[in-house]
């Protein structure tokens, strides 16, 4: 019975063009706005799950599509219009780290290293003391460490790009990391953009589909690191870049600069460079 009246609901959905369909809602109409409206607080809606091998074979694929990946990298994916993008997680060994404030991230294996999932947005070292935070330009460049929001706007800021931090802050031995992790070296790096194929195209395969201005250049995002571009403080104190680059520390340093790395909208690379300490960047955290 159950089966026939599924039946005769996409019949009639199929047969009327415009109609309107509605399941669980106590028979009322669906909201004005959906073809189709599923009312639940106990069970959810099951997409369609299959392999990469069968995912890649769907042909047209229209755009827009989703589906669920149960192999690695496993996850959601959709249908651009000209490829398959990832909005999984996990590539694999994934879980989730809290930080001295009790942020949670979710955390993705890529290669044979663990990283955090997003930017670091922790306003403690480990210890539970404070770290500074500055806002006022003229008092940005110091010696000591320092963290603030992009333009000094928390509320907008903080859960989609993380904190931005002064390289003291991250070599501070009190850590900005959870017990267990540590802020990415210049060769933990490396090793990534290597396992993801080099420089050249690594960006593409960390970068966020989300978040990051037009065109945002090959990005599918099929490691799960879910890179976002929450700009940059400069030595003076301004901000720049936001959705259009990401910039991240390493720990370690280059002479008296220290290395970094960015991804942009407009291209697939891991751009490789070292600067003062002074500026604002983001951070990764990897387990020990």
């Amino acid at each position: 019975m159950k089966k026939l009246t599924l039946m005769f609901v996409c019949l009639s959905v199929w047969s009327g063009g415009t109609a309107q369909v509605s399941i669980n809602t106590d028979n009322s109409s669906p909201d004005s706005s959906a073809m189709l409206e599923v009312k639940s607080v106990t069970k959810g809606m099951l997409l369609p799950r299959m392999t990469a091998s069968q995912r890649t074979v769907i042909n047209p694929a229209a755009l827009g599509l989703l589906v669920y990946q149960t192999d690695s990298p496993s996850g959601f994916y959709y249908f651009d219009g000209t490829e398959w993008i990832f909005l999984g997680t996990r590539e694999g060994g994934g879980g989730h780290i809290i930080d001295a404030d009790g942020n949670s991230y979710p955390t993705v294996k890529v290669g044979e290293d663990e990283w955090m999932q997003e930017n670091l947005r922790v306003t403690h070292y480990r210890n539970g003391e404070a770290i500074d935070l500055i806002t006022v330009n003229s008092e940005w460049s110091r010696p000591m460490g320092a963290y603030c929001w992009y333009n000094n706007d928390m509320t907008a800021n903080k859960l989609l790009y993380g904190a931005l931090y002064n390289w003291p802050a991250v070599i501070d031995n009190r850590s900005l990391c959870p017990t267990g992790w540590h802020v990415a070296t210049h060769a933990e790096w490396t090793a990534m953009t290597t396992y993801l194929g080099g420089t050249g195209i690594a960006g593409g395969k960390i970068k966020s589909a989300l978040l990051f201005a037009p065109p945002n250049v090959a990005a599918t995002n099929i490691s799960g690191f879910s890179a976002t571009p929450g700009g940059f403080r400069m030595w003076d104190g301004n901000y720049s870049s936001l959705s259009e680059r990401g910039y991240w520390w390493t720990s370690t340093l280059d002479g008296t600069n220290a290395w970094y790395r960015t991804v942009g909208y407009s291209d697939p690379q891991v751009e490789v460079y070292s600067i003062g300490p002074d500026f604002g960047f983001s951070v990764r955290c990897v387990k020990d």
